[in-house]
């Protein structure tokens, strides 16, 4: 059943929201204000999922994407919208999760932190490939599927990225196993390191790391060959691991190993760091408990700005990174591997913290809740990359003698309906 609707809205996930017989549609590559042409591709009692037959009346906010591969490219929904425009509705979207589900205050809301850089920002890159009898591919799986588009340039991706991500194409065209090579990651680092992870599932990947070491050798890159889970990963040549530097005009300088988590806009890691400290205050004194902390990109700031800080993470390899980077910039920190969802019920339940500071992946901290309420810090800072799992975790605490004094979107993923958020928790 074909329909002509307006687009109102867009919605977290990144489509288009109008309207169909009483109906929320929602419409994958749509802007608000387009008049467009749809066809039902899923439906259910309160809402239908459509797609875009024709753009009957363009939005005037509607731009021309300037990557030739947007729409068919899983990475980005909004390269159609002008920035401000994607600012304005994703902070527009992260206040409607917190006032509708949480009743906070809207005053308490502040105004969403821009990307200085729309483009050219991402640190870390997954490049799908495949050896098609055209010739090697290198690029990103088709929306919704595994046909890989190839792609020469990928306009959010660093420009030490893209440069790699020419010599790997022609480095693994000509290499003694392209058919055995499903993917390679290219991240760079603030210091301009560039390290790649290249996939094979050959038998035997030693002639391809023969072959590609010297190449990779004459650029001054990192490689590393995994041939199936991450334990399987092995260097080859270069450095161990990349760096970071989380704070503007200071020294500290963060490691994490190659493969490691760290955010994939490293300028706006340094201002989601900085909002932190802002939020927090005066750390001199403060006793912290940083859960989910990794390599210790919050609790080592904290660590040098003054706190007691413990940090929490059940990967192993990026707690020896932390106790390493605290040792590298002369400060002490506590840190201890297990998971947040049993830290506290064990001897930290019996110390006393002024600060909880939370950065859980996007399925949030739900497990973490009730032990927090045992335990009723002062303060809590929740970070977090997903607005819908923080709306639910917050509502206990809320409903429990917390209130939300302070809430701010952090704009680290320019192009995609992706947020980052900061909300700050004080006991009442």
């Amino acid at each position: 059943m074909e329909a002509c609707i307006r687009i109102e809205s867009l919605a977290f996930g990144g489509s288009g929201v109008g309207r169909l017989g009483g109906k929320v549609v929602f419409v994958a590559g749509a802007v608000p204000g387009d008049e467009v042409r749809i066809r039902p591709v899923r439906e259910k009692k309160h809402f239908m999922e459509a797609e875009i037959l024709e753009v009957l009346v363009p939005s005037p906010d509607r731009r021309v994407p300037p990557c030739p591969v947007f729409g068919q490219c899983g990475g980005c929904q909004w390269q159609s919208l002008p920035y401000a425009r994607q600012v304005f509705w994703k902070e527009r979207i992260f206040a409607d999760f917190l006032l509708r589900q949480v009743g906070v205050e809207s005053q308490v809301m502040g105004s969403l932190l821009a990307a200085p850089n729309e483009w050219a920002y991402r640190s870390r890159v997954q490049f799908k490939c495949y050896q098609s009898p055209a010739g090697f591919v290198m690029g990103f799986y088709r929306r919704g599927s595994h046909f890989v588009i190839d792609v020469d340039h990928c306009p959010i991706a660093a420009a030490a990225i893209n440069q790699a991500l020419g010599l790997f194409r022609d480095w693994l065209s000509q290499s003694p196993c392209p058919e055995a090579i499903p993917q390679v990651d290219l991240a760079v680092d603030d210091e301009g390191q560039v390290a790649a992870i290249v996939h094979c599932l050959a038998a035997d990947p030693r002639p391809l790391a023969a072959y590609l070491a010297p190449r990779v050798g004459e650029q001054g890159l990192a490689l590393y060959v995994q041939t199936g889970r991450k334990h399987t990963l092995t260097q080859v040549q270069g450095p161990g691991r990349l760096c970071i530097h989380p704070l503007d005009a200071s020294p500290l300088r963060l490691g994490y190993p190659v493969g490691g988590f760290a955010q994939v806009n490293l300028a706006q890691n340094r201002r989601l760091v900085a909002e932190l400290l802002q939020a927090v205050g005066s750390p001199t004194g403060l006793r912290v408990l940083d859960l989910f902390c990794g390599m210790g990109n919050f609790s080592l700031p904290l660590a040098a700005a003054g706190a007691a800080v413990v940090g929490v993470e059940d990967f192993a390899p990026a707690i020896v990174q932390a106790e390493d980077n605290s040792l590298a910039n002369g400060l002490t920190a506590r840190f201890l591997c297990r998971p947040a969802r049993q830290a506290l019920t064990q001897d930290l339940l019996r110390e006393r913290f002024d600060l909880v500071v939370l950065d859980p992946p996007r399925s949030g901290a739900r497990e973490v809740i009730p032990e927090l309420l045992r335990m009723r810090p002062e303060r809590i800072v929740y970070i977090s990359c997903d607005p819908a799992t923080l709306a639910r975790d917050l509502k206990p605490l809320v409903h429990n003698g917390y209130q939300v004094r302070g809430a701010r979107g952090i704009d680290l993923f320019p192009q995609t309906y992706h947020l980052e958020s900061l909300t700050c928790l004080h006991a009442c």
